[in-house]
């Protein structure tokens, strides 16, 4: 039986998430000012106050701060079960930028609430991880159910691809101790009705190309014709890269076989639910689906190799374009890869195809922003398997689900690396219009208190294991 329901959640967590849905904590990659801000020392701060007011026999709560770095909130709750080893608990508080205007009535760091829905950027995308973590804990004890050691880390650089999480884990190293299970609060579900346990992420790896041709720029009237179009020469070098027709990526390095369990679990998931992706999303009428069908389209999120192109430069708004033939174009290329696929190896041999014989001898240049690998997570344990149904069976009523993910949490790879033999529980709220990274993000408060409440029934689990 669930021990926590949404009144509880409300009245002891829900006012300082909204707290935090109004804090602009935008990671470093986008405010190079994070330091001068102060938004990221605020947002920890305030979940550190939170976390100081939990009910909880043994605690402690600290922020971490190395130099040059994004702070590290740890809150290490001592074991009740009288066991040594640690459960590490995982999220960051760390946020997007608002990528442009929200609907009407909606803002990104102006919390509203319309029914069980809690609006604002980060709440859903991580920020409710530690409000679920501690009120799971905080939960067991006042029923005095047994946990054993649990360590909360909620990092602030996870959107930026986790550039500070090494350092912190070298710091936390001896504090983390014998770790046997990870439990990450940052994934998806593909629906609002059930557990969803994330089985694979993919990889990801970003890449700044940039085509130069003059100095400076001309009068089109004058060198078109003459002088190549930057424009048209980037797009020469994206056609290295990528089939303009069907959208395949064209970079042998990029491309996995796709386990048969994973296709089988894709077939078995259209089969009971349809065409999940399309469903969820906020399709221009007419527009056709990439993928053949349901099963396909689960594949092609989890398991292909994808481009997007997630930024440009050196081009002027429609208001301010005059007719000049502009100096150069800058593209971001942003590549996700199957979970098996090594980032460095895909992002060397991208680069190699960009630079390579540059058309009309162009000045060309790429830059690899940021990579991290994917991650598969291990087989699951003979006491978590049976954890994890019954998990979802008593905080929603239905058996787990398992499925990939198309996004990348370096936090995992990381700790797969440095921990082969852990545990790895991943999952999360990020449901059907949550619209992680977009405009109108969202928690469902409801699921929101169903995960928490799945945590206990595992960490119980663990416990008694």
């Amino acid at each position: 039986m669930p021990l926590l329901f949404l009144p509880d959640f409300e009245r002891t967590a829900l006012d300082a998430l909204t707290a935090f849905g109004a804090i602009p904590s935008l990671s470093p990659m986008f405010d190079a000012e994070w330091v001068e801000h102060g938004h990221l020392e605020e947002a920890a701060e305030l979940m550190a106050t939170w976390a100081r007011a939990r009910q909880l026999a043994s605690f402690g709560v600290t922020i971490h701060r190395l130099e040059g770095r994004t702070p590290t909130l740890v809150v290490t709750v001592d074991s009740t079960a009288g066991d040594g080893a640690t459960v590490v608990l995982y999220g960051h508080l760390d946020k997007q930028p608002p990528l442009g205007n929200w609907s009407e009535g909606l803002e990104p760091f102006v919390p509203i609430r319309r029914g069980d829905r809690l609006y604002a950027r980060g709440v859903s995308d991580d920020g409710y991880a530690l409000f679920s973590a501690l009120s799971a804990i905080e939960a067991m004890e006042a029923h005095g159910i047994p946990h054993g050691r649990c360590v909360v880390v909620i990092e602030a650089s996870e959107e930026s691809g986790s550039p500070d999480l090494e350092a912190y884990l070298d710091e936390l190293a001896e504090h983390l101790g014998d770790v046997e299970l990870m439990i990450c609060l940052d994934s998806g579900a593909l629906t609002y009705d059930r557990l969803w346990v994330t089985t694979s992420l993919r990889g990801v790896v970003n890449i700044e190309v940039t085509v130069q041709v003059l100095e400076q720029g001309q009068h089109s009237g004058s060198v078109s014709g003459i002088v190549p179009s930057s424009f048209r020469l980037l797009r020469q070098l994206l056609d290295r890269v990528e089939d303009a027709t069907t959208g395949e990526v064209l970079v042998e390095e990029m491309w996995a076989t796709i386990p048969a369990g994973d296709t089988k679990s894709a077939h078995d998931i259209a089969q009971e639910f349809g065409d999940v992706i399309a469903r969820e999303l906020p399709m221009v009428p007419g527009v056709a689906l990439m993928g053949s069908s349901a099963e396909e389209r689960l594949l092609r999120r989890t398991w292909y190799p994808t481009l997007s192109v997630i930024g440009m430069g050196g081009l002027p708004a429609p208001e301010i374009a005059g007719n000049v033939l502009r100096p150069f174009t800058t593209a971001v290329l942003s590549f996700r890869l199957p979970p098996t696929i090594d980032a460095g190896v895909a992002g060397a041999a991208a680069e190699q195809m960009l630079l390579s014989d540059p058309p009309s001898n162009a000045k060309v240049t790429v830059k690899v922003d940021s990579s991290g690998d994917g991650w598969v997570a291990p087989v699951l344990a003979p006491w978590l398997a049976p954890a994890l149904e019954q998990a979802s069976l008593d905080a929603f009523g239905r058996s787990v689900g398992f499925t990939g993910e198309g996004g990348s949490i370096p936090f995992l790879a990381a700790l797969g690396k440095r921990y082969p033999d852990v545990q790895f529980v991943a999952t999360g709220v990020g449901g059907p219009h949550s619209n992680a990274h977009a405009i109108d993000e969202m928690i469902d408060l409801p699921t929101a208190v169903g995960v928490t409440n799945a945590v206990i029934t595992v960490l119980a689990a663990h416990a008694k294991k």
